[in-house]
This record gives C-alpha cells, sequence and structure tokens, in this order.
C-alpha cells in the first residue's frame, strides 16, 4: 500500500490529529476483509484516512465531510496528489448541514468528539442494513479510563464525559450491537442487531 508519510510529516508539524498507525491498518483491513465499497467518513481533517480507506481497492468510493476550510482545502490538494478525485467527494461543511440520500457499507465517525452522538444519530439511516458504524478516539489518549477527576482542563474533562456518554450510548443501544477494540486511540465497531 501507498504510504502517505509526506500528509504524515504535515500532520504532525501542523498538529493535526490523524489516526494511529495500527488504528488505520485495523480500519483498511476490515475494510478489505469485508468488502467495503461505499464509505461516509465524518471528519476529513486533512484527507489521511480517506486516502488510506480509497487506496484499499480501485472500487472503493468515499463520501466525507469538512467544516475547518484550511484542512478541506489541504485534504482536496492531497486526494489530486493521489489521483483519487473521482473516487472521493469532499464537502466543505458541518456535518449537521449535510442530507444525503445514499447508503454506505461503512460510516467512519472521526470528528467533533462531544457531537458522536448526534453524529450516530444523523447518519444512521444512511447505513445499509449489514453495514458497520466505525467511531474512533473511543480512548482519547488513555484518558476515558483516567476518569475526569484525573485530568486538569475543564475542556478536556468535557470532551471525556461526552465520549463516556457515547460509549454508554453504544452499550445500550437497542438497535445497533458495538464491539470495542483497544487498538489505535479506541475503535468501535457497531452494527446492526
Amino acid at each position: 500500500m501507498v504510504h502517505l508519510l509526506e500528509i504524515e510529516e504535515y500532520a504532525k508539524e501542523n498538529n493535526i490529529p490523524i489516526m494511529q498507525k495500527d488504528g488505520i491498518e485495523y480500519l483498511t483491513n476490515y475494510i478489505k476483509e469485508n468488502k467495503v465499497k461505499k464509505i461516509l467518513e465524518i471528519g476529513s481533517a486533512i484527507g489521511y484516512s480517506t486516502i488510506k480507506m480509497a487506496l484499499v481497492s480501485d472500487d472503493i468510493y468515499v463520501t466525507t465531510i469538512e467544516r475547518d476550510e484550511k484542512r478541506y482545502l489541504k485534504a482536496i490538494q492531497n486526494i489530486k496528489k493521489y489521483n483519487l478525485e473521482n473516487r472521493i467527494t469532499i464537502y466543505l461543511k458541518d456535518a449537521f448541514d449535510v442530507e444525503l440520500d445514499d447508503k454506505y457499507d461503512l460510516i467512519f465517525i472521526d470528528a467533533a468528539k462531544s457531537q458522536y452522538i448526534k453524529f450516530f444519530e444523523k447518519f444512521k439511516k444512511n447505513l445499509k442494513d449489514n453495514g458497520t458504524i466505525f467511531s474512533d478516539n473511543l480512548a482519547f489518549h488513555g484518558l476515558v479510563e483516567l476518569g475526569e477527576e484525573n485530568i486538569d482542563s475543564r475542556n478536556v474533562r468535557g470532551i471525556v464525559r461526552k465520549l463516556k456518554k457515547y460509549i454508554d450510548f453504544l452499550k445500550n443501544n437497542e438497535e445497533f450491537e458495538t464491539k470495542f477494540i483497544s487498538i489505535g486511540d479506541g475503535i468501535g465497531i457497531t452494527t446492526k442487531k
């Protein structure tokens, strides 16, 4: 598989969160093994995971949403560099303002952690019956397990609280079941019951 070293370096230098190596590897293997063809990604950032997913196979199509203009423009640049503009559709919008009718094999949630439940609720209608919702950052650098009382930053405490709420939401969901995997920064793999 093509190595995206340049994008990884750019992300590091500009403090842009991208998926951890073992996490993205797990995701791309999952896509390959389950013959995923149509993907919706919420949170493109600079296009790293978008490109990695599209590169798994020539018949994979990704729709991705990014609300930050600077990151969106960088993502477009990166997508063009890999000649993937015919297989990746990217929207510069807040995910809550995007209405899609398509159905996807995989929905990948990797955007504002505090909005995960809302993203899930909004886009679950776009999931094919045998599809999967992937959620990244459920461990949030180990802070979710650490507990709020051990975190100094009020902002980070808020994110951790919302992620815990999302994990409970997944665990107690009547419609879906979730497997939690401690790879990368913690991944949830959700399928319809």
